[in-house]
């Protein structure tokens, strides 16, 4: 059985930063992707990045390029998530999940728990 579990988010103003963690168990993941997804109030959970397990390729949504950065340590098998430059707009549930790399959802297999992160204005 595949477990992911993402590190606690928090609450923090606009022009600040969060890093995420999420740490993977179960299995090896040398044969997936690792990818960040978002949920808001109302809204369908949208990708935000993901990293290639092999060649750490990385892959960003238009709207968080330049201020998020995915990262991975294949030793530990984690995967983090840095956000810079946070907006109001950045705020929602995040997900780590395990596939394809691709930003669909249905390409996952394997999904954490979520963990909410709140940029006020």
């Amino acid at each position: 059985q595949v477990h992911l579990v993402e590190s606690r988010g928090g609450m923090v103003q606009a022009g600040g930063s969060l890093r995420l963690s999420c740490a993977a168990s179960g299995r090896t993941f040398s044969n997936y992707a690792m990818g960040w997804f978002r949920q808001a109030p109302g809204k369908e959970r949208e990708f935000v990045a993901s990293i290639n397990w092999t060649d750490s390729s990385r892959f960003y949504a238009v709207s968080v390029t330049d201020r998020f950065t995915i990262s991975r340590d294949s030793a530990e098998n984690t995967v983090s998530l840095q956000m810079n430059s946070l907006k109001p707009e950045d705020t929602a549930i995040y997900y780590c999940a395990a596939g394809s790399g691709s930003p669909y959802t249905d390409d996952y297999h394997y999904w954490g728990q979520g963990t909410q992160v709140t940029v006020s204005s």
